[in-house]
């Protein structure tokens, strides 16, 4: 944990002894905090530049949307928190390349959005602005949390015939649960973090539960589902991805990569390679590259088993 998060951290664990109520609501604004805004690499600068840009807008906000190619059918990737549409250069190429059409963009106070408050509702009325531009997708791939927003467009207003989930989760719980143990926070802290955001999120009689978990409600049947997680990953285990993949059967694949931690998975040869191959060919095609597996694995190992992919490092 860098500097200033750890400053925060200790400051919200000494407002527990005064008041957990108190401290569960400094919790939710650092959780809600999206700054510092990345900046967009060196090695990812001129698929940047080569984007067109489509202005958006979701609550009166400007956002920036970007599209790459000209084919007939189109992919939307959507990026985590903290990130921008730019990290998915490597795949914007591989699917340009491929004949599609790529869309995505900067969620509010993201890259080069306006804002600075967001969560998974503007990425979700943003995913359903581009479907109306550009027809049904081909696929929705999502990185970290942009893949819980992915699984939810697709469970609810999106569909799509194909999901893929980078370093992501099935439901906000384990982003909550990820940040509580990061931050060390007690029980009562982490319990008044977690209604403040069931509350946020909560906008009818709807239970956030019913709405964000995909491995509890998953997705439509005619829907493939990739799910890529690295076994090091830190800042997000792949508990949650071993779930989710799990609840869909026969319907998932599961790449579990080595070595490249919650970011660089976006670019490992083994990601892009899964990833084409489901978009233009399917869980066939994904079965073909001989790097997934399709059984269950229902908690992580250390070592391969007869649950895991062969680890591509």
């Amino acid at each position: 944990m860098s500097s200033l998060p750890a400053l925060i951290a200790r400051s919200i664990r000494a407002t527990t002894v005064v008041s957990p109520a108190v401290a569960g609501n400094l919790a939710y604004r650092a959780f809600f905090s999206t700054g510092p805004r990345m900046p967009v690499r060196d090695r990812d600068d001129a698929t940047h530049d080569d984007a067109r840009h489509r202005d958006l807008t979701v609550r009166g906000m400007k956002v920036t949307g970007y599209e790459w190619g000209t084919g007939p059918r189109t992919v939307l990737l959507l990026h985590g928190w903290r990130g921008r549409a730019s990290q998915f250069a490597p795949l914007v190429r591989e699917l340009v390349f491929e004949g599609f059409r790529v869309v995505s963009f900067d969620a509010p106070a993201h890259g080069a959005s306006k804002g600075r408050r967001t969560d998974i509702r503007d990425w979700v009325s943003l995913a359903e602005q581009l479907q109306a531009i550009h027809g049904p997708f081909a696929a929705i791939i999502g990185h970290s949390f942009g893949a819980l927003a992915a699984l939810t467009v697709a469970r609810t207003t999106v569909p799509t015939p194909a999901v893929v989930t980078i370093a992501g989760a099935a439901a906000p719980a384990a982003f909550l649960d990820q940040f509580a143990r990061d931050f060390r926070l007690d029980g009562a802290t982490t319990e008044h973090l977690r209604a403040r955001f069931r509350r946020r999120l909560r906008s009818d009689d709807a239970p956030v539960e019913e709405r964000y978990d995909a491995a509890q409600h998953p997705l439509p049947a005619e829907t493939a589902l990739l799910v890529v997680h690295d076994r090091g990953d830190r800042r997000m285990p792949d508990a949650d991805s071993l779930r989710l993949h799990a609840a869909h059967g026969d319907r998932s694949r599961l790449l579990r990569t080595e070595g490249f931690g919650h970011t660089r998975v976006l670019t490992a040869d083994a990601t892009l390679d899964a990833v084409v191959a489901l978009v233009t060919g399917g869980l066939a095609a994904v079965d073909a590259l001989g790097t997934t597996s399709r059984d269950s694995a229902p908690t992580p190992s250390p070592t391969p088993t007869k649950n895991d992919v062969r680890t591509a490092a």
